[in-house]
């Protein structure tokens, strides 16, 4: 069996709709190239540096979500146990250890093979996705890098529930 190529040309590039979806939301968005647009989101817990790349070769719209919290390397290893614990639970996309930053950033792709183009409805779920598992995990990653906590222990007590009514 053998696939054969088709080449589908694309009307638009996809970081078009993310541009319209940002001015459409008054985001602040900083266009930093054809394939390249970056934004900072506020959070609950810290503010989320998201930029969405455009990746012709995989025809692939790629976020990646990062949050200022520097990994000491004393605490590298332990944040590699967490980073496994919670791409474990985490449905779509990943968390990674961004060695050269020292930084925690979540990443995710939104597949547009044969020339699909991306709707707003997928560029803002893809992006409320990203701030969701950012704004579930963050704790655990402050109490592995800041308060020494194992990885379990940090993950158990974000994903504590509570019940009942005050």
């Amino acid at each position: 069996m053998s696939l054969i190529e088709i080449q589908m040309e694309r009307h638009s590039n996809p970081v078009d709709m993310i541009e319209f979806v940002a001015a459409s939301n008054d985001w602040t968005f900083e266009r930093s190239g054809e394939d390249e647009i970056a934004m900072t989101v506020e959070g609950h817990w810290a503010d989320y540096h998201v930029s969405f790349s455009w990746m012709e070769e995989f025809e692939a719209l790629h976020l990646a979500c990062a949050f200022d919290l520097k990994v000491p390397d004393f605490r590298v290893n332990e944040v590699i146990r967490l980073l496994s614990h919670v791409n474990g639970q985490t449905l779509m996309g990943h968390f990674d250890l961004w060695r050269q930053e020292d930084a925690i950033i979540f990443r995710q792709s939104l597949l547009l093979a044969g020339g699909a183009e991306p709707t707003n409805q997928q560029v803002e779920g893809l992006l409320a996705s990203a701030l969701e598992s950012c704004e579930t995990y963050y704790q655990a990653f402050q109490f592995v890098v800041w308060s020494g906590m194992e990885a379990k222990a940090a993950l158990d007590a974000v994903l504590f529930e509570t019940v009942g009514e005050c």
